[in-house]
């Protein structure tokens, strides 16, 4: 968990400046329609003051921008005379506030939008900000949710300024294509925009962090008989299509409208066959979404992993023994998909945490040497922690059972499943998995390995930075799981495989078991995997012209 004590104050204010080559394109494609009052929500030191003039914006222009830093604020300002765009007026205040106190008001209708948000998650915002960011989704009948960022209430406030026909030009988190926190706002450019455009870059933007940046081009509907056409996602290598005339750019990608946009955006990364073929799949009679077959719910809440997830080493220094059980939590616990008394030795030796201290109550306090571990759990103040404290006694955790199989809760190339054999616990860095319907525990972990289901997890999951995916529960309940009657899929064969060849090559052998046993031909399933080793490359940022070819075996 990210504690805000541990975060820069660049980060704490989302102070990442947009370099003046992007921000001069984002210019140049809203002085397109000729704008004549521009919104800049953000302006940060004024470098988009900058990009305007050397787009040509003419210096009759009314620009209109909001600083919270007083600063950076007074940069703004100097940059705004320098450049000759003496109409520019630089409010020191908080947009959203601004903008909610101005909502309805002629004055606070504009042409254009530019600029660059701040990256800030709604957990590190002031109060004050946090009743701000709540009541812009409300104006708009939004959902809201506390994991937002900060990032989404300010378009979501922009987009409504915006009058019919204008445009908005931004640079926004990669991450706007598939968090969960963002998805009121897609549902809400998809509704009000004619057409969106996202260029989404191979490398990332800003040094310094692991945030990957997009551009977003919207542009708002006229009216209600203005169709909206969609979304389109344009991929860029370097920064080639700085080359190019903005409206190129924005009318290059095919519009995909429908489920692409109503959810999330991922799939418009892909070609219309292989979204065609997804979808047909997702009907086929022995292809079940993972609800209808599993329930999934978080490991063990611990409040405190260093202190309950210990070494061999741990437990024999304080005499846990009797309160130590098999664990495990991590990828490197788990290079295969099954976990039994071997794996978990194996573990043990090489110095993991691998046991789980269960204090059930409060009788580890009777005895010398557990209960002086507990007490330096307290003189590093666990039992103050929300989870510890809200417990009595703060050190014995609810909610403590093994499954038969388990689920890491992130991955590097794609998720699998866990064939619990050794009855270990797991923390909530897994899940706990039930079969359902008399599916056997081996057949669904050897089945979930496969093209179609990985594929289903790159379109319902997210990522952050370094490229790591995650899925959380609801995500999970979505995957589409082949379960064909007629193969003997065993995940000890499977276990081998991953422990001994590459992810892709483990995938492409068990997909030829799994898919073929739809039915499904070579052809199609190269099909699949391509698709998914297309969105985990650009999950991870890498380019590959590879493709891959799925023999007959």
């Amino acid at each position: 968990m990210n504690f805000i004590a541990n975060e820069t104050a660049q980060k704490l204010r989302g102070g990442y400046y947009t370099p003046e080559d992007l921000a001069t394109f984002l210019c140049q494609w809203v002085l397109e329609i000729d704008p004549k009052r521009v919104l800049e929500p953000s302006c940060g030191d004024g470098v988009f003051f900058s990009a305007l003039r050397g787009a040509g914006a003419p210096s009759t222009l009314e620009v209109t921008a909001m600083e919270l830093n007083d600063q950076e604020a007074a940069k703004s300002r100097r940059r705004a005379k320098e450049v000759g765009l003496p109409a520019a007026k630089v409010h020191v205040t908080d947009f959203l506030s601004w903008a909610l106190e101005m909502s309805g008001r002629e004055e606070a209708t504009f042409d254009a939008v530019i600029g660059n948000p701040p990256f800030v998650r709604y957990q590190y915002l002031p109060e004050p900000f946090q009743v701000k960011a709540e009541q812009v989704f409300r104006s708009l009948g939004l959902p809201f949710t506390k994991h937002t960022n900060a990032w989404v209430p300010f378009i979501l406030a922009s987009m409504k300024m915006l009058r019919p026909g204008g445009r908005l030009a931004m640079v926004v988190p990669a991450e706007i294509i598939h968090v969960m926190h963002a998805q009121s706002l897609r549902s809400y450019l998809g509704a009000e925009c004619r057409r969106l455009v996202v260029i989404d870059p191979e490398e990332l933007w800003f040094a310094g962090t692991l945030q990957g940046a997009v551009l977003l081009l919207a542009e708002k509907r006229r009216d209600e008989a203005d169709k909206a056409q969609g979304l389109g996602i344009y991929e860029v290598r370097d920064r080639e299509f700085l080359r190019m005339k903005p409206a190129k750019v924005f009318s290059a990608p095919q519009s995909i409208n429908g489920k692409t946009v109503a959810g999330k955006w991922t799939r418009a990364i892909l070609d219309k066959e292989t979204r065609d073929l997804f979808d047909e799949l997702g009907d086929h009679e022995e292809v079940h979404r993972f609800s209808d077959v599993a329930d999934v719910n978080v490991g063990i809440v611990t409040g405190a992993n260093k202190f309950f997830l210990v070494t061999d080493e741990v437990v024999a220094k304080h005499g846990l023994e009797r309160w130590a059980y098999p664990m495990f939590g991590r990828s490197e616990h788990c290079p295969g998909v099954i976990y039994d008394t071997k794996q978990h030795a194996a573990n043990a030796k090489v110095g993991n945490p691998t046991n789980f201290l269960w204090f059930q109550d409060s009788e580890p306090l009777r005895y010398k040497k557990s209960k002086a571990y507990i007490e330096a759990g307290e003189a590093e103040s666990l039992h103050t922690r929300y989870k510890c404290r809200i417990r009595s006694p703060w050190f014995s955790v609810p909610s403590v059972y093994s499954t038969e199989i388990g689920m890491l809760k992130r991955s590097h190339d794609l998720p699998r499943l866990i064939l619990n054999k050794a009855g270990a616990y797991t923390t909530d860095t897994a899940y706990r998995i039930r079969v359902l319907n008399g599916t056997s525990a081996e057949k669904f972990v050897a089945c979930f390995f496969n093209g179609l289901t990985a594929l289903s997890a790159e379109l319902e999951g997210r990522y952050y930075g370094g490229g790591v995916l995650e899925l959380v529960p609801s995500e999970i309940e979505k995957l589409v799981i082949p379960l064909p009657g007629k193969i003997k899929a065993g995940a000890k064969e499977l276990d081998k495989q991953i422990r001994t060849q590459t992810a892709r090559e483990a995938l492409e052998v068990n997909s030829r078991i799994v898919l073929g046993g739809l039915g499904l031909s070579h052809a199609k399933q190269g099909c699949v995997l391509n698709g998914w080793k297309r969105l985990r490359d650009r999950r991870h940022r890498t380019t590959s012209d590879e493709k891959v070819e799925v023999e007959a075996v």
